[in-house]
Parts: C-alpha cells; structure tokens; sequence
C-alpha cells in the first residue's frame, strides 16, 4: 500500500503553478498622464499639495548629521529609500537646502508616463529628474548618473523602483555606488496621518493636518566596494527597513504585517 502522505505524482503534475497578480495602474490615471495639459496641471496640483503637507506638518529630523559630507563638504552620495515613502522625501532635499546644500540633487524616475508625471511634481522643490527604470534604459541612466556623481551633484533612487516588487532591492543601486565609491545614506519618512494608495507599494499619502507630526530618519553613510558589490545588495534592504522602522515607531506606528493598516498608536 501506498504511503498516504507521498503525493501523487500525476496529481501534483497537473496542479497548476500559482498566479501572481500584478499591479496595473489605474486607467484613468494613464489617460490623465498622456493628456500633456491636463498632466502638466495635475503635476502642480500634486506639487502644491506636497508643499501644503511640508508646511503644516512639525518635522523631526532624526540623523540629519549624517548628510553633513553633502550639505557642507560638498561630497555628493546616493540617497535611498523605498518607493513608497516617495511623496514625503522631497522635504529631506528642502531641509537640506535650508542648511545650506548648493549640490543639485537628482531623482531617478521611470521614462513612463507616470515617471515623467512624478519629476514634475517634485521638480517643485528644486530636484532635477533622470529618467531609466531596471527594465528598459537601465544602462543609459546609470551612465548618466555615473556622470551627475561625478560632475559633484546627489542622486536620490528608491532601489525598488519603479515597478516593485515592494521592498526589493534591484541591483543598480550597489553598482552604482561600488563604480563611483559614493556613499550610501538609507533614508525614510512618516507621517502620524496618512492613508495607503492602492498601489504595487502601497504608497504612503500624508495628509496637511496642522501640527501634525511627520519624521525623516537618515541612517550614517556605508560604502560598497567593487570587489564583490553584490553581497552588499542586503546591507542597503536593512538599512532601508531599519531607518523605516525608526520613522514608524517615532511616528507612533505601530509595526504589522499588513502595511494597509497603519494606525497611530
């Protein structure tokens, strides 16, 4: 007699491999971005709600320290941090412009439609845009922020960009830095009052309460070398989740497993 635990084979063959579904953005939001006015308003739109949150929110610089080599030694580095803390980091290049950081920063952002939508809305705030993704242009954009690094100006990439997976770090990011030498700072944000989009990252929204408390996290700086960059690929992933988890707690986050349902403490 068979074992009642083995698996039938013919069975198992014909099982059928799990699909996973992937995000689609919205369809009225790619009919928004391919229509050049209505895209050009809705990006000031976005960039003046961002301005509305920066300015009514009280904000904790946790780390800040830490950018000294780029706000007064004039050493340019890449700043990283996770896609979906993208509409809070902006405020982290305004504060360092406040202390007096003249180097030009620049953020990596998909050649889609929607990329092109998110670098005019944070070209606001004085940050230059180039444009590459992991998939399609990646070589031509690593090359041009090969140049940006060493003509002296900061580049700012969520290494999980554009298109997820969530809090996976692509390759490019270690390349990048072990090629230039440039140093890595892991960075966050979090507001006390936000919502999560329904995107691919469940993208962080915060809202323009007055007083409301909003923290930025910036952990201290780490190299790669070029010899064997890619086993430093899971340092920059703990570095990430670390300065995410200080943004959350200080922020009265409370830690869960389904990010949907953050709440204050």
């Amino acid at each position: 007699m068979a074992d009642s635990l083995t698996p039938d084979p013919i069975e198992t063959s014909r099982q059928k491999p799990e699909r996973v579904r992937k995000f689609r953005t919205p369809k009225w939001f790619k009919w928004l971005v391919r229509h050049p006015r209505l895209k050009d308003g809705f990006a000031r739109f976005v960039g003046f709600y961002l301005a509305m949150v920066y300015r009514t929110t009280r904000w904790d610089f946790v780390g800040l320290e830490n950018l000294a080599p780029t706000t007064h030694e004039k050493t340019p580095g890449l700043v990283c941090f996770w896609h979906e803390r993208l509409p809070m980091m902006s405020m982290l290049a305004i504060e360092a412009q406040r202390l007096g950081a003249s180097m030009r920063t620049y953020v990596l952002v998909s050649g889609h439609n929607d990329g092109r939508f998110i670098g005019q809305a944070v070209g606001r705030f004085n940050l230059g845009t180039v444009i590459g993704s992991s998939s399609k242009g990646g070589a031509t954009s690593l090359r041009n922020m090969l140049l940006l690094l060493r003509e002296g100006s900061n580049i700012a990439i969520t290494p999980d960009g554009p298109r997820g997976p969530a809090k996976v770090a692509a390759a490019g990011v270690a390349q990048l830095a072990a090629a230039t030498g440039a140093p890595i700072y892991a960075a966050s944000a979090q507001c006390r009052f936000h919502m999560r989009m329904p995107s691919w990252d469940r993208m962080i929204l915060p809202f323009p309460i007055p007083f409301s408390r909003g923290v930025i996290v910036v952990e201290p700086a780490f190299t790669v070398p070029r010899a064997n960059w890619a086993e430093h690929l899971p340092a920059v992933v703990s570095a990430l989740n670390e300065a995410s988890a200080k943004a959350d707690r200080l922020c009265g986050i409370k830690p869960s497993a389904d990010t949907s349902s953050d709440k204050p403490s």
